[in-house]
């Protein structure tokens, strides 16, 4: 099952590690005008 955000709406925060598995927050960013998320799967 599968949570799903509304178009226009706010996006939920979340947690997710960056390249040097240091943890970031998309709260972290409130208030800048962009915010670029790049979700990259790994080649097995």
């Amino acid at each position: 099952m599968s949570n799903r955000v509304a178009i226009n709406s706010l996006a939920p925060d979340f947690t997710l590690d960056d390249w040097q598995s240091k943890p970031i927050s998309l709260s972290n960013y409130q208030g800048q005008k962009h915010v670029v998320l790049v979700l990259n799967r790994g080649f097995s």
